[in-house]
């Protein structure tokens, strides 16, 4: 039996190894994911008078109010959602950092 020399094909994967990969550039969320906060009803001017608002537009801002607050849900979701791809950001850009100031050692 011949004994195999391991040494050249040590040598040649050693050579053939990639030099340092890239590293990897962060990219942020996009804007348009960003969601949009509902516009707060607009308050009559009558709420502030000394009578008060008729019944009508009392009623008209209340609904306002209530369709407002029922679209509230869906933004805190969307804006959770935004943050957490925010912070991933964040996150990816230290480590990007980090392997910046590594590559010049």
């Amino acid at each position: 039996m011949h004994a195999f020399d391991v040494r050249p094909v040590i040598l040649l994967l050693a050579l053939a190894a990639p030099a340092r990969a890239a590293c990897p550039v962060p990219v942020p969320p996009p804007v348009s994911e960003k969601p949009e906060k509902p516009a707060l009803p607009e308050k009559p001017a009558c709420l502030d008078a000394k009578g008060g608002c008729p019944g009508f537009e009392a009623y008209t801002f209340n609904d306002a109010v209530k369709a407002y607050n029922g679209r509230l849900p869906a933004y805190r979701a969307g804006a959770e959602a935004y943050a957490g791809k925010l912070k991933a950001y964040v996150d990816a850009s230290v480590a990007y950092a980090n392997c910046e100031m590594k590559s010049l050692q």
